[in-house]
């Protein structure tokens, strides 16, 4: 990649200054040098990056890892829910502690460098053993394995925007990352789709995207030697123990957003997980039946998402604002919600699900630029604190579906004994207070 790729975009009017502090103390990040902005080759190639670990790490959840487990374990689908669970919780476990060891590694190539090298390293041996697995077990190892090394890719992509982006870039930046996230998985099922009869390429193909377009990104972006720098207070077991949390009481507006995101991810968890069981009650159909409906909607659903990450992403900038556009996408998702939970027919059905997937990639853009906004010790603890919040959005998605059936059974009675209407009312409002929740946040517009 060289600097030949399109310029930056117009410089956008000075931002006011807000680092000299707020109610709730000195603004987050304030570690930190200032930041400059970048150029139009970093956002490309971070974009080029996400893109194709996206490509190399979703397409097994997507496909590769179901095809595998039927070769492995015909008639067995619940194991794929263990290999999952099992990569979840791995994730969820070690990704703070992964975020530490990043933010204190001294190297000539700078933190965040090693771990994406190693990340790639040990993400493509995951999908060899994925494809070559000769159990279940060691099926569920790979995923593992997958977790720790396109994690890592990951992780490092998203906190180097930390590290390097001003606050009237984020937005933007967000939002075209949110856009090819969108895309990336799709195309990884289409090309998957086309090799399933060979395992080797199944998982190995998607990967070698994965390889060629973070590559650029390793060797083109550059980090500081930071050997001189200290490392800090040193770690003894109870105090890396301890970096698992944060203080709420210290970190105010963080605590904001990470419940904001918490909330909205309920919601959309709600509205999501029992999709294909509510379209088929709506529609009078089998779920099979309402397969291709689905499918459709979907496709249909990117554009939407996309519409609005990009154009939430690039507005939130352009305006110098990010609450009320965290506001909007959330009230803009329980519109939809709303839309869904009255429907009676497929119109109503595809205007409610389209409305919901604007609101879903407004707030991914937004939101994300806030949480870049307001981070704590950004220029100490970056990795650390975006693994923290990535807790916000790994809860609901395992909670909110053990809680939907009781609400599906609160007042059932018209509907196959399943009180959707409930249940889609409920994730609407979820949406709308992880909206105004974030109005309680003060050092960011």
């Amino acid at each position: 990649m060289s600097d030949t790729a399109p310029p930056p975009a117009p410089a956008l009017p000075p931002v006011p200054p807000t680092s000299a502090g707020t109610p709730d103390g000195p603004r987050p990040g304030d570690d930190a040098e200032p930041l400059a902005r970048v150029g139009a080759r970093y956002i490309w190639l971070q974009v080029l990056g996400q893109f194709g670990v996206f490509v190399a790490f979703i397409t097994p959840i997507a496909i590769s890892l179901a095809i595998r487990v039927d070769q492995l374990a015909p008639g067995h689908e619940e194991y794929l829910g263990y290999v999952t669970g099992a990569g979840a919780a791995f994730s969820v476990l070690t990704g703070v502690f992964v975020g530490v060891w990043s933010d204190r590694t001294r190297t000539r190539i700078g933190r965040r460098r090693p771990f994406m090298i190693g990340g790639v390293v040990i993400g493509v041996g995951s999908l060899v053993v994925m494809a070559l697995a000769p159990s279940v077990a060691v099926l569920a190892l790979g995923w593992v394995l997958a977790q720790l090394g396109w994690g890592s890719v990951l992780g490092s992509l998203q906190t180097s925007m930390a590290d390097r982006l001003p606050e009237e870039q984020r937005g933007r930046v967000a939002g075209l990352t949110g856009f090819a996230t969108q895309v990336a998985p799709v195309l990884g099922v289409g090309v998957s789709g086309a090799l399933s009869g060979d395992n080797l390429l199944l998982f190995l193909v998607p990967g070698a995207v994965g390889v060629l377009l973070t590559v650029p990104f390793i060797v083109f972006v550059h980090e500081p030697d930071n050997r001189h720098v200290p490392r800090g207070e040193r770690l003894t077991p109870r105090r890396l123990l301890t970096k698992v949390v944060f203080n709420p009481r210290e970190h105010t507006d963080y605590a904001w957003n990470w419940l904001g995101r918490f909330l909205f991810y309920f919601g959309l968890t709600f509205n999501t997980t029992f999709t294909a069981f509510f379209f088929a009650s709506r529609l009078g159909v089998s779920v099979a039946e309402v397969a291709p409906v689905i499918t459709g909607l979907s496709l249909f659903g990117i554009l939407a998402t996309t519409v609005g990450a990009i154009g939430g992403g690039f507005l939130s900038d352009r305006l110098r604002r990010r609450r009320a556009f965290v506001l909007g996408a959330g009230v803009v998702f329980a519109a939809g919600a709303v839309t869904m939970a009255f429907a009676d027919g497929i119109v109503l059905l595809a205007v409610g699900s389209l409305l919901a997937s604007v609101g879903i990639g407004a707030f991914s853009a937004v939101d994300q630029a806030l949480l870049l906004d307001v981070l704590p010790r950004r220029g100490t603890e970056a990795m650390r604190f975006m693994a923290i919040f990535s807790f916000a959005t790994s809860i609901p998605q395992a909670v909110a579906p053990l809680l939907a059936p009781f609400i599906l059974a609160a007042g059932a009675s018209a509907e196959g004994g399943q009180n959707y209407l409930l249940l889609y009312l409920v994730a609407g409002i979820c949406t709308v207070l992880g909206g105004l929740v974030v109005l309680r946040i003060r050092s960011v517009r």
